[in-house]
């Protein structure tokens, strides 16, 4: 059916979004300008891309029964966040559902290990790294990667949450004991003096044509992506080398739509930290920034039509997240002082402010970083009532 509408010009496609939060949002504005047809499975009526949407179903993404049922209505499905349960995969692959990405590609983003083994036996740059699971020896695992150790959840982690780092050795067992108790595989990774965080879009469609965007700087605060910057202050090798790496991952998971590569210098090297297969924080610059905006490439990528250009719009670009402050301040009632700050573009995601909830964005586009990054922080500041905190590394 996917392939009959890449030439065909009389059909139009229907898109069905598992999850309906700002992602799902995104990607609704992005498909209205190509006529796409676009529904959402909520949770609730009130998530943040419910109350945009023109075709809302109300159900759990977490009950297999609902996500088949909707996504029987749909000519392609795709997802707005990873964690979408085996059982709704395992239901969606039998009940012979267009999933783009795969499912076997949304499993390996879900879980640290396998692309942490997949990585390595692609020769990837990765941390030196042990998994923990079972009766491993803790002890000897940490005598092999020193301490302090960083452990990671193998799976269900998100904007820092299931990252520990152990400086001692009964600490680390307590943590490991308690997840493989629960079920869960650990990763063990040595810790590195992290110089930068750096991300990485790629696009691929399912005949394999694949685009990539430029790389870009991530701050990171508590583990939540605070502000993107373009271009990414490192030498040109180093953006060659994030390009190639984001293609051979790309390519060997068979992603189909969007794919986001983090990654970090340590020591001067380039190192893998992790991906996601679905729009991500660090490209929502390119809805401003880039010829073409992450959204509207997912959405071309995964019906199989023409990529597009990904080159930026401007010498440089900021965004930072909105994030609730410490009194909860609602941001309508500072958008219009926000607004006026000069190229500030405002995305606020329809959601009630609570402190470190996730509210909106603001991107500047300008002719160079540093009058980006300002015009942005401060636009964040005043829709978030607080001030945009420092990069503290460790």
């Amino acid at each position: 059916m996917l392939g009959d509408m890449a030439t065909a010009t009389t059909k139009r496609a229907h898109v069905g979004i598992v999850g309906a939060g700002q992602l799902a949002r995104m990607t609704l504005q992005a498909a209205i300008p190509l006529a796409l047809r676009v529904g959402v499975l909520a949770e609730r009526p009130d998530d943040g891309a419910a109350l945009v949407a023109s075709e809302v179903s109300v159900g759990s993404p977490n009950d297999p029964a609902a996500v088949v049922a909707f996504a029987r209505q749909c000519d392609v499905v795709t997802f707005d966040h990873e964690l979408v349960p085996p059982a709704c995969l395992n239901a969606l692959v039998a009940a012979g559902v267009c999933l783009r990405p795969s499912a076997a590609t949304m499993r390996l983003a879900q879980n640290k290990r396998a692309q942490r083994e997949v990585f390595a036996g692609l020769d990837l740059p990765v941390p030196p790294f042990r998994i923990l699971s079972g009766a491993v020896d803790v002890e000897e695992v940490v005598g092999i990667l020193g301490l302090p150790v960083v452990l990671k959840a193998a799976s269900g982690g998100y904007d820092g949450q299931g990252v520990w780092i152990a400086d001692r050795a009964d600490e680390a067992r307590r943590i490991v004991d308690e997840l493989t108790a629960r079920g869960i595989d650990v990763v063990a990774e040595q810790w590195v003096p992290i110089e930068r965080e750096l991300a990485i879009l790629v696009a691929r469609r399912p005949c394999g044509d694949a685009i990539v965007y430029p790389l870009v700087e991530t701050i990171q605060v508590d583990g939540i992506c605070r502000e993107v910057v373009l271009p990414a202050p490192v030498p040109a090798p180093v953006a060659s080398e994030a390009e190639a790496i984001a293609r051979r991952i790309a390519e060997a998971s068979s992603v189909v739509g969007i794919l986001a590569v983090e990654l970090f210098v340590a020591g001067g090297r380039l190192l893998v930290n992790e991906i996601a297969t679905r729009p991500h924080n660090s490209g929502h610059y390119s809805i401003e920034g880039c010829v073409t905006s992450q959204f509207e490439q997912h959405l071309r990528a995964i019906l199989d039509w023409p990529l597009g250009a990904t080159a930026p719009t401007a010498p440089a670009v900021a965004t930072v997240n909105v994030l609730g402050g410490p009194t909860a301040a609602n941001p309508f009632a500072t958008l219009p002082v926000a607004l006026a700050i000069e190229g500030a573009h405002v995305h606020l995601y329809g959601k009630g402010p609570r402190p470190g909830r996730k509210l909106g964005h603001v991107t500047v586009c300008a002719a160079d970083v540093e009058t980006a990054r300002r015009r942005a922080r401060a636009a964040a500041e005043l829709l978030s009532g607080a001030p945009i905190p420092v990069e503290v590394k460790p």
